[in-house]
């Protein structure tokens, strides 16, 4: 069955390459690649064009206007033809049986959303750890953290349909308010612990992307999930604590 991945792409002239060499490196061949460029201004078209002269698997959708990176994988989504909804950003890799590994285990306990650990690299692709993931999340263990990567996610548009981002103004957690409104639906999951994918942490403001992340956290259970003050604060707290020991080195 057809795996549709979702690939926003913006400047990526650095870095999709391994991103894309990573897809076609995969041990299960049934997807297909929709690459969105958000009005790039480096040779990231380029080099997508190039691979798709090599491969009709890979696609290429180019934005008139830079719209971020939630309305991109939107657009994305929209166009896919997969019975399975995948992302990986232009910035990450997969493993060679990531996709192979994740269905398997999609089929074999009947899941309908599902996520995996993955690795930590740094910005020249060296490895410097993992996020190793809960066995089962539910929605509201998603509240307290958020236990899924978007580079490991996948969902069944058969059994749920296609699921889109709400949230496309929000600068951080767009997808995480994704994943929130399919456990909303689904109830709970169960994710592989296995890391079956390669994330890359870009150097910037380690101070300013810890203050982004809580004013984002704030906003995504007052104005999305709609809870009262009260348990917002509670679940940001829980969110900051668990945010501490996220990754393992």
């Amino acid at each position: 069955m057809l795996v549709s991945i979702i690939t926003p792409s913006y400047n990526a002239e650095k870095l999709i390459v391994d991103t894309i060499e990573s897809v076609i490196a995969q041990t299960y061949i049934e997807w297909e690649m929709i690459v969105i460029d958000d009005n790039s201004t480096d040779k990231s078209v380029q080099i997508v064009k190039k691979y798709m002269k090599k491969d009709s698997r890979i696609q290429l959708i180019e934005l008139d206007i830079q719209h971020g990176p939630a309305k991109a994988r939107n657009k994305g989504i929209e166009l896919a033809k997969g019975r399975y909804i995948s992302f990986l950003d232009s910035d990450d890799t997969w493993v060679p049986h990531k996709l192979e590994r994740q269905l398997s285990f999609m089929k074999e306990y009947d899941l309908s959303f599902t996520y995996a650990s993955y690795f930590l690299m740094n910005e020249n692709g060296k490895k410097i750890g993992s996020f190793v993931i809960p066995k089962e999340i539910t929605y509201h263990s998603m509240l307290k953290t958020c236990s899924v990567g978007c580079l490991t996610a996948i969902y069944d548009t058969k059994k749920i349909g296609k699921q889109y981002m709400q949230a496309e103004n929000l600068r951080k957690g767009e997808d995480y308010v994704l994943w929130l409104n399919i456990l909303k639906r689904i109830k709970s999951t169960k994710g592989i612990i296995e890391p079956l994918a390669y994330y890359r942490l870009q150097t910037t403001s380690l101070s300013s992307n810890k203050l982004n992340a809580v004013k984002a956290q704030w906003h995504v259970y007052r104005e999305f999930e709609k809870l009262n003050i009260f348990k917002s604060i509670y679940y940001l707290v829980n969110y900051a604590y668990y945010g501490f020991f996220k990754y393992r080195s």
